[in-house]
């Protein structure tokens, strides 16, 4: 079904691309706005995780670099049942974490410094089984490929914006068939890349919540950290992800602080109806739902709460 999605929402955003091709240059720009759709689409698949992290300036860390925290993800991946994925931290002060990979054999986890210093251990350890339950869903692959035609439909469109856009049949840009084709071009493009990504992301995010729950079996830990990362992320920006919002979808908390025009692309899921379910859910678990991630103790950290030493390491 995932594969399904994903083979739409090619299908959706190369059909965007080729409009505003044809808006800037007519036929001969829509059939270069599909050849370079057709090779974005190659080129998606393969690197739009790397691209995506590139981004945010992430940086792989391990066992040695950030123990408490690689040593929170690979328990919770045992728990899932996943390969062991890589493991980024993003220097950010808003505290933030997003999965991205095209399957679970090339996933990637990612965390800002501001989600480790803020949260405690159990409230990490929620959102990462949050990010694992999106790469065992398969969801990264779309969310991944919807970022990065959403950021190159956006810079399309504003190519349009500069340089106008027709054929030689005088719907140029001094025609008003031009004219008008390019200002729906400029404000309509981004906003329908923005619809697209939403469609996918909403629906997603309440179904990684019940199966992080799972993971974890903390769910009223990833309820309180939702809580946290909601209430930080109106006050702290995120510089990168508002220089690039059409990565916005993919993080577990809308990162962007809504100053700019470009948070109306971006309208996730209500944030206390997705705490209301986790809520239901720890009540059907029960006992089982305060229950430790892996390995007993208070959490999957290393060393008990008062004695920690910092939150990577």
């Amino acid at each position: 079904m995932n594969y399904f999605r994903t083979t739409l929402l090619l299908a959706a955003l190369t059909g965007l691309f080729m409009t505003i091709g044809f808006f800037i240059g007519g036929q001969s720009g829509m059939v270069i706005a599909f050849l370079i759709a057709l090779g974005m689409n190659a080129f998606s698949y393969w690197n739009s995780d790397k691209m995506v992290l590139s981004m945010h300036n992430a940086q792989e860390v391990d066992a040695r670099t950030a123990p408490e925290y690689y040593d929170t993800v690979r328990q919770l991946a045992a728990n899932a049942g996943l390969p062991m994925p890589k493991v980024y931290l993003i220097q950010a002060e808003q505290p933030n974490a997003f999965a991205t990979g095209r399957n679970p054999e090339n996933a990637a986890v990612a965390a800002t410094t501001g989600l480790l210093d803020r949260l405690t251990r159990d409230e990490v350890a929620g959102v990462m089984a949050h990010e694992l339950a999106h790469v065992k869903n398969r969801d990264t692959l779309t969310m991944t490929i919807a970022a990065t035609f959403g950021g190159a439909i956006s810079m399309l469109a504003n190519f349009g914006m500069l340089f106008g856009g027709g054929n030689r049949n005088g719907e140029g840009r001094g025609g008003g068939i031009g004219i008008i084709g390019t200002l729906m071009m400029v404000f309509l493009a981004p906003l329908a890349a923005g619809i697209i990504q939403m469609a996918i992301s909403r629906s997603r995010e309440y179904v990684a919540d019940e199966d992080g729950a799972a993971i974890s079996r903390q769910p009223l830990s990833l309820a309180s950290a939702l809580r946290k990362i909601e209430s930080a992320a109106r006050q702290i920006p995120n510089e990168d992800a508002e220089r690039h919002p059409a990565t916005a979808h993919m993080f577990i908390i809308n990162p962007l602080t809504g100053q700019g025009m470009d948070s109306l692309f971006y309208a996730p899921p209500n944030t206390e109806n997705r705490i209301a379910e986790l809520e239901r859910i720890a009540r059907e678990m029960g006992p089982t739902a305060t229950a430790a991630p892996a390995g007993g103790g208070a959490g999957p950290w290393s060393t008990p709460q008062s004695e920690e030493k910092g939150p990577w390491g």
